[in-house]
C-alpha cells in the first residue's frame, strides 16, 4: 500500500479498512498499521479506541482483534437485572455515612445508588458517570466533583488523562465499581483499557474497595481489560448467584463476599 494512497483516505475509509484488517488477520498491531496506512501511531490509536467504543473490534497489547462480544450500550444494561442492582444499591447505600467520600464509578448499579444518596447531606461524591450525575444534579444537599475527560458513548462514562489527573488529587472512604465480568483471579473485566486503568486508580484512591456486579457478571469474561483487585475489597452480588459462582471469591484471602 502506498504512502500517496494512505494520506489520500478519509478517516472513515481508513477506520472500515482497519476493519476489515482485523477480521482478515485476526490481530494487528499499532506499528505495522501506521506504516502500511501511512499515518502516525496516534492516529491508529485513536481510530482503534473508537472502533473497540462502537464494538466492531477488541483492544489488545499494542493492537487491537475481533471483537468477540458487542459491548451493549448503557441504555441496554439498564434494562438486565433491575430487581437485582436495587438490592444491591440499597445495600451500598445503607454502608455510607452523610460526612463520608465515595467515588462512584459509571455503571447502572453505581446510578441506582446514587439514586439512594439524594438526600445525604454532608457527603461528597466524585464520580466519572454520567447516570450518577443525572441523578445529583439537583441534590442540592451533595458536593459532587466530576472526573471529567473523554467520554465514552456506549458506556456514559469519563475515562482518560483528564479524568486521570484529576482523581490523582483527590482521596475517597469508600469507592463502588461496577463490571461487565468479574474473575477471581483477574479482576474487573471491560471493554476498553482506559476504563480498566480508570478503576484501578480510583481503587487506589480509596480506602475500602467494594465491587458491585449483579450474579451474571461473576466467572464472566466478554473483553480482554482487566483491572486487577487489591488485597482487600468487598463484592456485592444477588441471590441469584450459586456457591459455585461464589466459591472461588470466597476463597481469596482478603475478599469478602456479601448475598444481598
Amino acid at each position: 500500500m502506498s504512502t500517496d494512497f494512505g494520506q489520500r483516505m478519509s478517516a472513515g475509509q481508513r477506520r472500515a479498512l482497519i476493519e476489515r484488517l482485523v477480521t482478515e488477520q485476526g490481530a494487528v498491531q499499532v506499528e505495522e498499521l501506521a506504516a502500511s496506512l501511512a499515518v502516525t501511531q496516534s492516529t491508529i490509536r485513536r481510530d482503534l479506541s473508537l472502533l473497540t467504543e462502537q464494538g466492531k473490534l477488541a483492544r489488545t497489547y499494542g493492537g487491537a482483534m475481533p471483537a468477540t462480544v458487542t459491548e451493549p450500550s448503557l441504555g441496554q444494561r439498564t434494562a438486565l437485572a433491575t430487581a437485582e442492582k436495587d438490592r444491591i444499591a440499597r445495600w451500598a447505600a445503607a454502608r455510607i455515612g452523610a460526612p463520608d467520600t465515595v467515588l462512584l464509578d459509571a455503571g447502572t448499579t453505581t446510578g441506582r445508588l446514587a439514586h439512594h444518596l439524594r438526600d445525604r447531606a454532608g457527603l461528597t461524591v466524585i464520580t466519572n458517570g454520567i447516570p450518577v450525575l443525572t441523578e445529583l444534579a439537583d441534590a442540592d444537599a451533595v458536593q459532587v466533583i466530576a472526573l471529567a475527560g473523554e467520554m465514552r458513548h456506549i458506556s456514559q462514562g469519563f475515562v482518560g488523562p483528564l479524568a486521570e489527573l484529576t482523581l490523582s488529587r483527590l482521596t475517597a472512604d469508600m469507592v463502588f465499581l461496577g463490571a461487565d465480568g468479574l474473575d477471581p483471579r483477574l479482576g474487573i473485566c471491560e471493554a476498553s483499557l482506559l476504563q480498566t486503568r480508570l478503576k484501578e486508580q480510583m481503587m487506589a484512591r480509596a480506602r475500602e474497595v467494594f465491587v458491585l456486579a449483579d450474579s451474571s457478571k461473576l466467572g464472566a469474561a466478554p473483553f480482554n481489560a482487566w483491572a486487577p483487585l487489591p488485597a482487600a475489597w468487598t463484592l456485592v452480588t444477588d441471590s441469584g448467584a450459586t456457591d459455585d459462582d461464589l466459591a472461588p471469591f470466597r476463597a481469596l484471602r482478603g475478599a469478602e463476599v456479601v448475598v444481598v
